[in-house]
């Protein structure tokens, strides 16, 4: 799935974490699961059809809710990768649980359990994390709606493979066949969507610093805004609010400069001062405090995407 991506934002120390994390989760689904059938008395069928797709999607998805809300991804292609990550690690975990007992199967049953069932895992935390990130990016949604029409959408593609409506080699082959289209459309959007933030992004980004390095902002429509919010604010916090503003779009200019670059096939060389700066950033985001935030809102628009690149800047700063 890395190769599909053009911008290859994730290391693979990123993709190795969340494929253990997927192999955690599974040994926890599974002793959870032992409980379950012993405490319940329920049929091995009954509880692979109607409980387990909810236990082993929920318990994957918390992972999915972890990097979209920590901005550890910024676009849905990344998601789709620690997606698939972790449910790959948790499929490992599954088939080395199930050949300790399935010793007598064959090269078909290992085709349909092994194969079969490690990517629809990865196939189906992956589509969760995409309609999540997707979400998460364009609505105002409570945070619970949010995540909820991924893992529901997760839920019923696992509950409709284990349901075994269509004979097993026929369900694995579509798995097979169908998910691949579906990545490749949401890395075909990924890319389409970064390319615009890119460009959009860029080009106000660009703007406003040139305002604010000018030197003459009264006229502007910055200071129109400042002097709207002034009264609420003591002149040295506009003051510190001007410097957080001229440090971020600095920032976030060097970073889309660097996206730039990775999609040509250019590694970015390493910028210079990067932490001391983003301590800088930091010591001003406490000084404006909330309230401060909240007030520059309108000027910089901030999305979850935005977020993300200081996010991915503080990571990699030397």
């Amino acid at each position: 799935m890395k190769l599909m991506d053009s911008f290859k934002l994730l290391k693979s120390r990123d993709v190795g974490w969340a494929i253990a994390v997927g192999c955690v989760v599974a040994l926890a689904a599974l002793f959870f699961h032992r409980d379950v059938i012993s405490l319940f008395d329920i049929s091995f069928e009954t509880f692979t059809r109607f409980i387990s797709p909810f236990s082993e999607e929920l318990l994957k998805f918390i992972f999915v809710i972890y990097v979209i809300r920590t901005y550890k991804v910024g676009f849905m292609v990344d998601a789709a990768i620690l997606g698939f990550a972790v449910g790959a690690g948790f499929a490992i975990v599954e088939n080395i649980y199930y050949m300790s007992y399935l010793t007598d199967a064959g090269i078909l049953t290992w085709f349909v359990r092994g194969f079969g069932t490690a990517v629809l895992h990865g196939g189906t935390t992956a589509i969760a994390a995409v309609i999540s990130k997707d979400l998460s990016d364009r609505k105002k949604w409570p945070l619970g709606l949010i995540f909820l029409p991924g893992l529901l959408t997760a839920v019923l593609i696992h509950t409709l493979f284990n349901m075994f409506l269509l004979p097993p080699i026929t369900m694995a082959l579509l798995v097979f066949l169908v998910l691949p289209v579906l990545f490749f459309i949401t890395f075909k959007q990924s890319e389409k969507n970064t390319r615009e933030w890119l460009g959009t992004g860029l080009d106000s980004d660009m703007e406003m610093l040139q305002i604010l390095m000018s030197g003459n902002i009264r006229d502007s429509r910055i200071g129109e805004y400042l002097n709207s919010i002034g009264s609420k604010f003591s002149p040295v916090i506009v003051g510190d609010i001007i410097c957080y503003l001229r440090l971020y779009l600095e920032l976030s200019i060097e970073v889309k400069g660097m996206l730039i670059l990775k999609e040509n096939g250019i590694e970015p060389p390493i910028l210079p001062q990067v932490k001391a700066r983003l301590e800088e950033l930091d010591y001003l985001d406490s000084q404006i405090g909330k309230t401060g935030k909240i007030a520059i809102q309108p000027l910089l628009k901030l999305s979850n995407t935005d977020l993300w690149q200081i996010s991915m800047m503080k990571q990699n700063a030397v």
